[in-house]
């Protein structure tokens, strides 16, 4: 299943995302998700492993062209000139000449200039052709009303934290009116019961009654059911494993339909709480981390 994005390039709906992946495991998760079938890796500068990305899709034999590759640049490599050398250390880490996808990972409005001169970066790798796409991620409506007051190019993607229990209308309703697709992280859940530094006192979407019957029905799992109603939504969807069962499981998603009642049922069971970090909230302490060179 492809979705097109608002420059005409397509991308796989469904991704395959490394975030909490150890480097250890990364590159062995790479290839057997490219070899179960997905064509669409999500990784980030700030995840410590594109090296091991780009070994895991080199190790599947999937050709490069193949594959759609989207990485992001953490709010520390901000800045027109300093995003133009996140590129070049993203592609060296990955083995890669271009990349498919570039995002930026944080809105950071506690330093809204270095956003702007980061996303200006973003809008000149694409002109030259190093990138096919741009965008954003954690980008609330606010956000992208006052990006898009300075940038040229309006993003094609924005990544966000969206789950059943956290289903952000306003975003999916801001980015539809733009023009830009919704991309979800977390998409069943995982920032609702993996550890984190959020809290212990989080419900776990997993552990849900109503998608419980509703996989039940379909002789599925609750996860499948989340990734199939993402799908018929119309969104992109980056699942994480490193387990190669659930790798497998989470792909054998498109010979099922959820019904419209249960599609209305799961978009019900929306809290409105985010169980991730806040965009924004100021954490200038985010500046502080230095992505390696090498």
């Amino acid at each position: 299943m492809q979705l097109t994005l608002n420059n005409g390039v397509t991308l796989p709906a469904l991704g395959f995302g490394v975030f909490q992946s150890t480097p250890e495991a990364t590159a062995a998760a790479v290839e057997t998700a490219l070899r179960v079938g997905y064509r669409h890796v999500d990784t980030a500068a700030a995840y410590g492993n594109e090296r091991e990305v780009g070994e895991g899709i080199r190790r599947s034999g999937v050709d490069r062209e193949e594959v759609f590759i989207e990485t992001k640049v953490w709010v520390s490599d901000y800045g027109y000139d300093q995003t133009l050398h996140a590129f070049e250390k993203s592609t060296g880490k990955l083995g890669v000449d271009t990349l498919d996808l570039l995002i930026l990972h944080q809105p950071a409005p506690s330093r809204w200039e270095k956003t702007i001169a980061a996303y200006t970066a973003l809008e000149t790798l694409l002109a030259e052709g190093k990138v096919r796409a741009i965008g954003v991620s954690n980008f609330m409506p606010h956000h992208l009303d006052r990006l898009l007051t300075e940038a040229s190019v309006v993003p094609s993607i924005n990544q966000v934290e969206l789950h059943p229990y956290f289903a952000q209308p306003d975003v999916q309703k801001a980015d539809a009116a733009h023009g830009i697709l919704t991309q979800a992280w977390s998409p069943i859940g995982g920032i609702t019961f993996y550890p984190g530094p959020w809290g212990d006192e989080r419900r776990s979407v997993m552990d849900d009654p109503t998608l419980a019957e509703i996989a039940a029905g379909h002789g599925r799992t609750s996860a499948q059911v989340m990734l199939r109603w993402h799908l018929q939504e119309g969104r992109s969807a980056i699942p994480k494993s490193v387990n190669p069962g659930r790798i497998a499981e989470n792909f054998d998603v498109f010979d099922f339909e959820l019904s419209p009642d249960e599609v209305a049922r799961i978009d019900a069971l929306d809290t409105g709480v985010r169980s991730g970090p806040d965009p924004d909230q100021p954490r200038d302490a985010m500046f502080d981390r230095v992505i390696p060179e090498a």
